[in-house]
């Protein structure tokens, strides 16, 4: 379910027009009688028009393993009745499968620190919670939102702490799509080791280099890419849950507190610890920050590399041409047979996106005050957002595009003829001064250097092929 069909179903009372009375300390309102959500939610719907969007399943997901992991520390310490805890984790494992996902219907972007989030899923669970144990929806007789599922909870630990759940895992997966990426231009780079191509700097004809060579630069940025992103898990694995309020944990008892982690170690299989300091965990969102700019690091590599996949294929004809771009779809409405570079540009648009996003992560974590930040709602939306959004064009990048990616090697061999920066491979034998004169009539001429060289007599035909060869002018430094 949308946030807008949400939003009329709450006016209408839901599909079936039915309702139910539910009551806060605000007052009364009615909410659908077949919705698992409640007043709070109901509230926040009309509070909350902005974007349109939910919040993102991954983070849904991770909301879903805390209150499981806070739910099963309850009822080992005895907080809460083994009937009570064990309706409440099977609500969670519900969700934590995919279960009841159209029942968050609140605007991803939100007043309260993501307050209305947290009791979207707390009247979800207790509803459903309520359900197992024989009661109906609503009723709270049984399972309450606060009082059951948010025991000895804040939103101001648990959402900090599912945002950095729900990132840790779209991490791995984006560490695993930038491998995929890297091993494609990897296996690039062997096929084309033997292709010599005209270098280029500053968009002018330089030195000759290898195709492969050049994919290996490409495939070499997105390893440190990849070594960035499995080092930066290790800022996020620190979390505050426990803290409740502002850090200091007032309404938890200790055991709690020391507990609750390690529960949700278990719950996600994922190296946790309590931070030292819940205050500042709580209020300070400066690993977001790092992690953020790690993700715009990657996007500049992104479209670096797919700008640069788009140059060398442009043409076919009247472009440089040399890289032939698997084609994937018709490029125009108008012209016949006009194929277009759109996996390269899809994947740039995706790279600006995240760079987009990287801005609203800091203004959100430069936003917060004192003890509490308010804008994590649109910190975590970004985040996620850029996470999924670089593991998707890693993919299509590496499967749509790098991988079926060809050399047109009649192309790369005719602009390296007729390349005047051939020249310099003769400065060892030649000096500077002649190679430069050799290059000079060249252009005059309308000849090749290696005409020139020839006709001069400079150096003979086997020397002038050993120069000018792939192996010679490709190599580190001469001999």
């Amino acid at each position: 379910m949308t946030f807008n069909e949400a939003l009329g179903n709450a006016e209408a009372g839901g599909p079936s027009g039915e309702t139910r009375l539910e009551r806060d300390a605000l007052g009364e309102k009615t909410v659908p009688a077949t919705a698992y959500w409640g007043i709070h939610t109901a509230r926040a719907l009309e509070n909350f028009p902005l974007s349109g969007r939910v919040p993102r399943p991954e983070l849904i997901t991770a909301l879903a393993q805390v209150k499981l992991a806070c739910a099963r520390t309850n009822v080992e310490l005895g907080h809460l009745s083994v009937p009570t805890a064990q309706a409440i984790i099977h609500s969670c494992e519900e969700v934590i499968a995919g279960n009841l996902r159209e029942e968050i219907v609140v605007d991803a972007l939100q007043g309260g620190a993501g307050t209305s989030t947290n009791m979207n899923l707390n009247e979800v669970l207790a509803n459903r919670a309520e359900e197992r144990l024989g009661g109906v929806r609503g009723s709270y007789a049984r399972v309450e939102p606060l009082g059951h599922v948010n025991l000895h909870q804040s939103t101001n630990d648990v959402y900090p702490t599912a945002i950095k759940v729900a990132a840790i895992g779209l991490l791995r997966e984006l560490e695993q799509a930038i491998a995929e990426l890297q091993g494609a231009f990897q296996n690039r780079e062997q096929v084309f080791c033997d292709v010599l191509k005209v270098g280029r700097t500053q968009l002018q004809d330089a030195v000759p280099i290898s195709l492969g060579a050049e994919c290996s630069a490409w495939a070499e940025c997105f390893s440190r890419d990849r070594w960035r992103v499995f080092k930066c898990e290790e800022r996020l694995r620190v979390v505050n849950l426990g803290g409740t309020a502002v850090g200091t944990g007032l309404t938890a008892p200790r055991d709690y507190i020391f507990l609750v982690v390690e529960k949700l170690r278990e719950v996600t299989g994922l190296g946790l610890s309590r931070a030292e300091n819940l205050m500042d965990a709580t209020q300070n969102a400066d690993v977001f920050v790092e992690v953020s700019g790690i993700l715009k690091a990657h996007a500049v590599n992104l479209f670096k590399v797919s700008s640069d996949l788009r140059l060398l294929g442009s043409g076919p004809r009247a472009g440089l041409g040399e890289l032939l771009l698997p084609p994937v779809q018709a490029g125009s409405s108008l012209m016949p047979g006009k194929v277009n570079p759109v996996i390269c540009e899809a994947v740039g648009q995706a790279a600006m996106q995240v760079m987009a996003n990287d801005m609203a992560v800091t203004l959100a974590a430069q936003s917060g005050q004192l003890e509490l930040n308010a804008f994590l709602p649109l910190l975590a939306e970004n985040l996620l957002s850029s996470l999924s959004l670089l593991i998707r064009a890693n993919q299509i990048f590496a499967r749509s595009c790098v991988q079926g990616l060809q050399a047109d090697r009649a192309v790369c061999a005719a602009n390296l003829d007729r390349s005047l920066t051939t020249a310099t491979a003769l400065v060892p034998r030649l000096g500077y001064a002649l190679s430069g004169e050799v290059a000079v009539e060249a252009q005059k001429a309308g000849r090749t250097v290696r005409e020139v060289v020839l006709a001069r007599r400079l150096l003979d035909q086997p020397e002038v092929d050993q120069l000018l060869s792939v192996e010679s002018m490709t190599s580190l430094g001469h001999r």
